[in-house]
C-alpha cells in the first residue's frame, strides 16, 4: 500500500460516454492502495459509460460539479471518451477545476481525451505528455510537448495515450499520486513547524558542522 495514499481524496472527473475501463481500472486501484474516490460530473445521479449506454446500471456520482471544490481534493483523474470530454469541456466549471487542480500543484492523471481537459484548462504549456498522434495538435498548439510512450510523469502530471495502456497508466498512477501527496503532506508540515520568518535550525542545533564543543564525549 502507498502510504501517501491512505485517506486521501481523488476526485474522477467524467460525464456520459466515459471510456469505462479508464474510469473503472485506475479507480479500483487507487481505492485498494488507500484512497478515497469521487466521481464527479455535470449532474448528480449516475453517469453511462459507452460500453453501458445501452443496458447498464451506470456509474454512480458522488458529487455534481456545482457542489464541488479543487480545494478539498488531493488529486485528479481524467479519463477520456469523446462524448464525455466534450461534455466537459464546454462545461466551465471542469475547465475551471482541472485550472485550480494544476494551478496548486497537485497531482492529476489524464489518459486518451482526458488531456484535452488539460489543453481547454490552459494548463501544458511548457509540459510534456504522451498522447496519440490525433491529439498532438491541440496538445502542442496549446504550448506542450506530446510524445508517443504509454506514460509520461511531468512533475505531478501523469499521462497516458490510450486504453492499451491502462495497465503501465494505473500502475503510475498510483505510485506518483502516492508518493507526491506524500512529499506535499511532508512540505506543508514543514512549512507549518517552520514559518517563513522562523528559518529550520541550522548545524549547530542539530549537532552538524559547528555544534556546541560542549556536547559529551562519545
Amino acid at each position: 500500500m502507498e502510504v501517501g495514499l491512505k485517506g486521501r481524496k481523488v476526485a474522477i472527473l467524467a460525464a456520459d460516454g466515459v471510456e469505462q475501463a479508464q474510469l473503472l481500472e485506475p479507480k479500483r486501484a487507487l481505492e485498494a492502495a488507500g484512497a478515497q474516490t469521487e466521481v464527479i460530473a455535470p449532474k448528480e445521479g449516475t453517469i453511462q459509460s459507452l460500453r453501458e449506454a445501452a443496458d447498464g446500471d451506470g456509474v454512480p456520482v458522488a458529487r455534481a460539479l456545482a457542489n464541488a471544490s479543487a480545494a478539498g481534493y488531493d488529486a485528479a483523474l481524467l479519463p477520456g471518451g469523446t462524448r464525455s470530454v466534450k461534455t466537459l469541456r464546454e462545461d466551465a466549471r471542469a475547465i475551471q477545476f482541472v485550472r485550480e487542480m494544476m494551478l496548486a500543484d497537485k497531482s492529476v492523471a489524464a489518459i486518451a481525451e482526458g488531456t484535452l481537459l488539460l489543453v481547454e484548462a490552459d494548463a501544458v504549456a511548457g509540459r510534456t505528455l504522451a498522447t496519440v498522434s490525433a491529439l498532438r495538435a491541440d496538445v502542442e498548439g496549446a504550448g506542450g510537448k506530446g510524445v508517443d510512450e504509454p506514460v509520461h510523469v511531468d512533475d505531478r502530471l501523469v499521462t497516458s495515450r490510450k486504453s492499451s495502456d491502462l495497465a503501465f497508466f494505473t500502475k503510475r498512477v498510483v505510485r506518483e499520486f502516492g508518493n507526491r501527496i506524500e512529499d506535499a503532506r511532508v512540505d506543508q508540515m514543514s512549512e507549518a513547524s517552520f514559518p517563513a520568518s522562523d528559518p529550520p535550525p541550522g548545524p549547530t542545533a542539530v549537532g552538524g558542522e559547528g555544534a556546541s564543543t560542549n556536547a559529551p564525549a562519545r
